[in-house]
């Protein structure tokens, strides 16, 4: 899909600049931040809300913002030093210019024949030792099982089981990889739960070493 489907689609869905947990999302990912991590990359970075609670936790930090929208990166906060409008299946950049890749809530985004190279891309633009992190909604939610419900909507176009988006970042030549639960049930019982069944979405990171 070219780069004006994913704007259009992604247009539609208003709540990407209002989501109430976007705070928390970008809080967690400062919590999993590899130490002296400073060019950070984040990859659907909307109006930037995110990024912005990620620079008063991290302040030495340089961010960069991407999205396929200008107008929402017209609207990036101050906090970010670099705008950037590009497709995330070709990224705008040289290899090994990132310390960290984000994408909080954004690889259901993309069509399933694109996944993969988005991922091989995010690995190619990080230093050897860099992360990428990601949050994801969590097919396998027991809510959304028992009430029926999908991950798929207007512009969520893929879904990702834990083990299989495991996989995926092995494939893509990145390590060690973690799992913890995100979303409105870590509120309440944090990351750490035994089985990621009762969260809505989950955190997944790995690193090019």
């Amino acid at each position: 899909m070219d780069i004006s489907k994913y704007r259009e689609l992604n247009e539609k869905q208003k709540s990407a600049e209002t989501d109430p947990f976007t705070e928390k999302r970008y809080e967690q990912f400062a919590r999993h931040m590899p130490k002296n991590a400073i060019r950070i990359l984040d990859i659907g970075c909307s109006t930037g809300r995110g990024g912005g609670v990620l620079k008063k936790v991290l302040p030495d930090i340089e961010l960069h913002g991407l999205d396929c929208s200008k107008a929402r990166l017209a609207k990036l906060p101050p906090s970010y030093k670099g705008r950037h409008f590009g497709n995330v299946t070709q990224l705008p950049f040289p290899s090994e210019r990132f310390d960290v890749v984000l994408m909080g809530e954004f690889i259901e985004h993309i069509q399933p024949k694109d996944v993969d190279s988005v991922l091989c891309e995010c690995q190619r633009v990080l230093r050897v030792g860099g992360r990428c992190m990601l949050t994801t909604p969590n097919p396998d939610c027991w809510q959304n099982r028992y009430l029926g419900r999908t991950v798929y909507t207007i512009s969520h176009l893929s879904q990702h089981f834990p083990q299989d988006l495991k996989l995926r970042l092995r494939f893509a030549g990145l390590n060690k990889i973690q799992v913890r639960g995100s979303g409105k049930f870590a509120n309440y019982v944090g990351e750490y739960f035994p089985v990621l069944g009762p969260y809505g979405s989950y955190l997944i990171y790995g690193d090019k070493i």
